[in-house]
């Protein structure tokens, strides 16, 4: 039996509107957000990744929150401390402050390096298509978005991965939305899928 390699990961935790995020990245990029990360939950999250990754992250310095600059940076670069610190902390920092700017209110897409390994074959296939043609403040459908990767009858399998999603946020699960146009199903909560999309201008603000 081969043992699974070990893949050198950080984690860390980012305090945010719609409640703490564990973040994690290995040597290629971000490879998992999970949303409500505290007690038993980031317990069991951080048990996850020591399974998969083969080994158990290290806990990276937390990072003060980053200002919103006067101008996006260009596609594909990092900004701030991330544009010159390679490998896991280096990528965490550049997630770090792309969060911050998109929960300030930032449309600029997400240009951190991602790491697809807790991930495979339909669904990743469908998640990539997400993260790179369902941009900020807009909607796909289940079944558009089966149709975009040439499986039509696949929709159902398309909330499948949704709901599988190792990286929610930064690739937008939370923009799939069903054929009638009703909000659908998030693994984060519903509440947090109705947050994200106001934010994005896509529902009016919560009232409360």
């Amino acid at each position: 039996m081969t043992d699974t390699p070990v893949q050198p990961a950080a984690w860390m935790l980012r305090e945010t509107p719609i409640g703490p995020l564990l973040l994690a990245a290995t040597e290629k990029g971000l490879v998992n957000v999970v949303f409500h990360a505290r007690g038993r939950t980031l317990d069991r999250a951080l048990a996850r990744l020591s399974g998969r990754l083969g080994g158990e992250p290290v806990r990276a310095e937390p990072l003060p929150a980053q200002p919103l600059p006067a101008e996006p940076p260009a596609a594909g670069h990092a900004s701030g401390p991330a544009a010159h610190a390679p490998g896991p902390a280096g990528h965490l920092a550049a997630a770090a402050a792309a969060l911050d700017r998109y929960f300030a209110g930032s449309p600029e897409p997400f240009t951190v390096p991602l790491d697809w390994s807790l991930t495979g074959g339909f669904n990743e296939r469908v998640l990539r298509e997400l993260a790179a043609r369902v941009p900020y403040g807009t909607t796909v459908g289940y079944q558009h978005l089966a149709l975009r990767v040439g499986d039509p009858g696949a929709a159902r399998a398309v909330g499948v991965a949704m709901g599988a999603n190792p990286l929610p946020v930064v690739v937008p699960c939370h923009r799939v939305l069903e054929s009638s146009g009703a909000i659908g199903g998030f693994g984060g909560g519903l509440e947090t899928k109705r947050t994200l999309l106001a934010l994005e201008g896509v529902l009016p603000e919560p009232l409360f």
